[in-house]
């Protein structure tokens, strides 16, 4: 999911509209809106499919007000339906506010148990209403106060926005997997799970939020308040990899940079002869054009992606992603007929893309077709956010790297290394690789989390 958030902006729906259409690519399941005009009173819309599908008859028109939070949704098979669709909106005799968040918990389950057993009723499947709840029963406190107590509770690797009538809360986990970073927009601020929705919005890219930092934008402009002691810099490092766009900077470190040196890295690793290096649009082609210019090898736009046709990965059910993926690309035949191709993608989840783009260009006449992953292999699940609950979803958890070749139909197979992935991010994180290391930054509560 993406999340954002405006505080002090006139039309601040208009802003976080525009906004979230630069994040649109971390989620396409749906998308809402929630804001609070100057007397106070709320106002909400959301919806599901993609923001152009979703505002389509001036809903923007009925939110009024200079402050307001947005989402869109990552899809999943098990927290669908207009019900999970995020902002989430509350009533408390505190004052009524709304949250937006991202990532997953890894104490769900008992945090619900808690929260059940103090006579909690849920209505959604979301770790926004779980923090609702704790907030709620936070006791006769200030609200940052009862924040803190709340985000205590929770571990995993989430980001935050909450919103009262007059101000914002911008909340990022004490361990810094889950992206989040502040901006300054005329008079006002903005909140954003990436710096790529600034530049529509006219805003000043000013700094990330901190690990186990809460950050509060209202009237005294920003204030910084420390939830947890603890604190670490362990970004995702599929953020890097995959999910973010190329033209975000998180943690210091700017993705397309990354992504680039992560493919030099691979040739060094994993060098192959070849006539022309091929990446898989979009995430990858960054990677593809680092594997180019170390190797020496040309590269080429050996496919092309359809337009208006979503992210296949973060699709709900495999059936679905199946089928996105023929639709999504297509082999250009007079570049890679009788060439020796490099494939470079920039990782293999289940191997459903790799194996249908390998078959296509075998079928569009290229004669060998070596994939190189700039990632290590997938071999544990993610318990972040990433959509892979099963360890039997993931084409590496059982198998070697020859039979993920065959699986995939490759004349040869190279992953990036550990080491490589880290070096990639020149020392402006320690990204958390759990999904290839099984070294997991948190404890695991419960292995049958669902992700979010």
């Amino acid at each position: 999911m993406g999340v954002l958030a405006v505080y002090g902006v006139e039309n601040a729906s208009t802003f976080i509209y525009y906004g979230l259409h630069n994040l649109q690519h971390r989620g396409q399941e749906g998308g809402g809106i929630v804001t609070f005009d100057p007397q106070g009173e709320s106002h909400r819309y959301r919806g599901q499919g993609l923001l152009s599908e979703i505002f389509t008859n001036g809903e923007l028109d009925h939110l009024p007000g200079r402050l307001g939070i947005g989402s869109v949704k990552y899809a999943n098979a098990s927290k669908g339906g207009l019900d999970n669709v995020e902002p989430l909106f509350f009533h408390h005799h505190s004052g009524d506010f709304a949250i937006a968040g991202e990532g997953n918990l890894v104490n769900a389950r008992q945090v619900t148990e808690y929260l059940e057993r103090r006579g909690s009723i849920f209505q959604t499947r979301t770790d926004s209403e779980l923090l609702a709840h704790l907030i709620k029963k936070g006791g006769n406190v200030d609200r940052i106060v009862m924040i803190v107590k709340a985000l205590n509770m929770l571990e995993g690797g989430f980001t935050f926005v909450i919103m009262t009538r007059n101000r914002i809360y911008a909340c990022r986990d004490k361990y810094g997997i889950k992206p989040l970073c502040i901006g300054k927009i005329g008079d006002g601020y903005v909140v954003s799970s990436e710096s790529c929705a600034f530049e529509i919005m006219g805003a000043r890219f000013i700094r990330d939020v901190e690990p186990g930092e809460i950050v509060t934008l209202d009237h005294h402009g920003i204030r910084s308040t420390r939830y947890s002691q603890f604190s670490r810099h362990q970004m995702c490092a599929m953020e890097y990899i995959y999910f973010a766009r190329p033209d975000s900077d998180i943690d210091g470190c700017n993705v397309h940079a990354y992504r680039k040196e992560a493919g030099r890295r691979l040739y060094r690793e994993n060098p192959v002869e070849a006539d022309i290096v091929v990446g898989v649009p979009e995430s990858s082609l960054s990677a593809a054009m680092g594997y180019a210019e170390e190797s020496g090898i040309p590269y080429e736009m050996g496919l092309v992606k359809h337009k208006y046709v979503g992210r296949t990965f973060i699709q709900p059910v495999q059936s679905i992603r199946e089928l996105g993926v023929k639709m999504k690309l297509s082999p250009v035949r007079s570049i890679v007929e009788g060439k020796r191709v490099v494939l470079v993608d920039d990782s293999i989840v289940r191997g459903t893309t790799s194996l249908k783009i390998v078959k296509m260009l075998r079928e569009a006449g290229a004669t060998e077709v070596h994939v190189r992953i700039a990632s290590p292999m997938m071999r544990f699940t993610c318990h972040y956010g990433v959509d892979t609950s099963t360890p039997e979803e993931l084409l590496c958890s059982h198998r070697t790297l020859e039979e993920a070749r065959q699986a995939i139909g490759a004349d040869s197979l190279g992953y990036l290394s550990p080491e490589s992935t880290r070096a990639s991010a020149f020392g402006c994180a320690d990204p958390c690789q759990a999904c290839f290391t099984g070294e997991y930054p948190t404890l695991l509560y419960d292995e049958s989390v669902e992700n979010d």
